[in-house]
């Protein structure tokens, strides 16, 4: 006998354990109800996953649960946010309770990691779909944005470019590569910069996550702070699986536009470096004027695209 939806949600979504503090009332109410402390202002961010559009056919549940809450903890990583709660939509093309573990098991052994609650969401029937929208909290006024870089900034990312989208390529069938586990591995199963966000809340002046591509995101940075960015190619933090890929098919351009990183890009003073406890790579700089422009080997270079955007030709 097929579930009911009420019974799906029960068997596979009701936490037996609350473990935020903030959570007052979760899964099994017509609304759930969440506090916001004294002193703190809520972030909330929201990511939708449309089979054959974001994630492959076939993709393992396991991992479509991991990166539909890690993409989501890495926008509230990118304000400085500490993470509290989600809530979670699904449309199915129907009730398949094996999937619907895996998927369940990927979801919360990550959100455990951050004390993460499921408090609310619904279920309907249709091509797969996979919405998530994250709740985090923020001391009131220390929130980062996108729109505070300053000329004299130093730009920087917290870990290497473009082994998503290789991942991709090579999940894709586009391309073979010895070092393909590490490729796969960040493609499928992305690692949200939260700690790395915290640590800058207080030091960055701007902040974005790498989602759309490095180029692209730090264009939103730029236009929303009206300066200029300049990126240096040879100090991008590239592994071993990029760099045998570049040279292999000479596509240098890929650490730049490709997307799913999840990462974080900021700005900040080179003053103030030397206070961050976390890892980072200075690949560039924040200027007067307007735009990105990428330089190798000193010789702005052209880009054939700046990464994804949503309904491009």
């Amino acid at each position: 006998m097929a579930l009911s939806e009420f019974n799906l949600i029960a068997r596979y979504f009701k936490q037996a354990q609350l473990s935020n503090a903030h959570t007052r009332l979760g899964v099994g109410d017509d609304c759930a109800i969440y506090n916001v402390p004294q002193g703190f202002e809520l972030a909330l961010t929201m990511d939708t996953m449309v089979e054959g559009v974001h994630f492959l056919p076939g993709c393992a549940p396991e991992a479509l649960g991991h990166k539909l809450l890690a993409v989501n903890l890495s926008d509230l990583a990118s304000m400085g946010a500490e993470p509290s709660a989600v809530l979670l939509a699904l449309t199915l093309p129907a009730v398949e309770e094996a999937w619907l573990a895996s998927f369940a098991q990927g979801l919360f052994a990550l959100a455990q990691r951050y004390h993460v609650d499921l408090i609310g969401g619904d279920t309907t029937r249709g091509p797969r779909t996979l919405t998530l929208q994250a709740l985090g909290l923020l001391p009131c006024g220390q929130n980062l944005r996108r729109s505070a870089a300053q000329p004299g900034d130093v730009i920087c990312v917290t870990g290497n470019l473009g082994d998503a989208g290789l991942g991709l390529k090579i999940a894709q069938g586009g391309f073979a590569s010895p070092y393909a586990d590490t490729a796969l591995t960040q493609f499928y199963l992305p690692e949200p910069q939260v700690a790395a966000g915290l640590a800058l809340r207080d030091l960055a002046h701007a902040c974005i996550d790498i989602s759309d591509g490095l180029v692209a995101d730090l264009w939103h940075i730029a236009d929303n702070s009206a300066v200029a960015a300049e990126i240096y190619w040879e100090t991008l933090p590239l592994s071993q699986a990029v760099q045998h890929y570049i040279a292999t098919t000479g596509d240098w351009q890929l650490p730049l536009v490709a997307g799913d990183d999840y990462q974080l890009c900021f700005t900040i003073s080179p003053e103030k470096l030397v206070d961050l406890n976390i890892a980072y790579w200075v690949i560039g700089k924040v200027t007067a004027g307007a735009g990105v422009a990428v330089y190798q080997h000193g010789v702005v270079q052209q880009l054939n695209r700046r990464g994804y955007e949503h309904f491009s030709a």
